[in-house]
């Protein structure tokens, strides 16, 4: 249970520190777009190339991916038949509202919450690798020709996602890390330091983002974000644990931690894909929000139970 309070407590007060400082106007009225860039164009990516480059791949290749693509596939794929075909939404913001039903905070709390719970941080290597290296590309495919020209060539539709720099560096980092190369300490330095901004840089953007926004769920939104938060924090991890115990039978551990990483919170990267894209803000925005709250007594619930 403290592993969950401290991986809680430090987005929390990131977050706040965001919100205070626009509540204050010390940033200027651009500061949330500036720092979302920041996090989007620079700082993620290279978090993201020294993560799946530094990733043993044969390790992040087991059953609790199995789990991780069955469970978040579900999820996902629920909300874009309820979101694109019963309420008829553009695809962009479906889009969105899939990634905030499936899309987890794999490291800000996952990290902090495997190492005090289930004792190895390992267990959120296959959802972080699954999420970066295929739900993120796939998305921003969709997103890049929802938000972007109506007429595009089949050569610039294939070639796309090449140019989007998150993709970039997970392939890079790939290449790294399938080639076991060690790249030298002089070109990696600057990139970790470019890297370790990412976390706070996406907190504080999203802190600022709630200075003067509306009650969370209400508005036009309010049906895709209480969608999205009942997806996340109760379907996910409820598919997470059947797909585990009994369609897999894995050991008691394994299940725990599949059960765990799926009811992880909606990450507050796709708010942040969310505002690089212009489409589904709000609906990212409040389903991070109500889905970190939902989140804690589902996991204090789990780990509480499992003990």
């Amino acid at each position: 249970m403290q592993g969950v309070l401290n991986g809680f407590a430090v987005i929390v007060a990131v977050i706040a520190v965001g919100y205070l400082l626009g509540r204050g106007g010390v940033l200027g009225p651009e500061a949330g777009g500036v720092l979302s860039r920041v996090a989007f164009l620079v700082a993620t990516p290279a978090l993201l190339f020294t993560t799946v480059a530094r990733a043993d791949i044969h390790a992040v290749i087991s059953s609790v991916l199995v789990v991780t693509v069955v469970s978040a596939t579900a999820v996902a794929t629920l909300f874009v038949l309820i979101a694109k075909l019963w309420w008829r939404r553009p695809v962009a913001e479906t889009t969105i509202g899939a990634l905030a039903s499936s899309y987890v905070n794999a490291a800000n709390i996952g990290i902090p919450i495997a190492v005090y719970v289930l004792g190895d941080a390992s267990y959120v290597a296959p959802v972080l690798m699954f999420q970066l290296v295929v739900m993120a590309p796939l998305a921003f495919v969709v997103l890049e020709n929802a938000t972007g020209p109506r007429r595009r060539s089949l050569l610039a539709t294939v070639t796309q996602p090449l140019t989007n720099p998150i993709t970039i560096a997970c392939v890079l980092g790939l290449v790294v890390s399938l080639t076991d190369w060690a790249p030298p300490e002089p070109l990696m330095r600057p990139v970790e330091l470019v890297a370790a901004m990412a976390v706070p840089a996406t907190l504080l953007a999203y802190g600022l983002s709630l200075h003067g926004a509306p009650v969370p769920g209400s508005g036009d939104t309010g049906p895709e974000v209480r969608l999205a938060v009942a997806l996340k924090a109760v379907a996910q991890p409820v598919v997470a644990y059947l797909v585990a115990r009994f369609a897999l039978g894995l050991p008691h551990v394994l299940v725990l931690a599949c059960t765990i990483t799926a009811a992880l919170p909606t990450a507050q990267n796709v708010f942040v894909y969310a505002a690089h894209y212009g489409r589904g803000t709000v609906l990212a925005r409040d389903s991070v929000l109500l889905s970190t709250v939902a989140a804690l007594p589902v996991l204090i619930g789990v780990a509480v139970l499992a003990t």
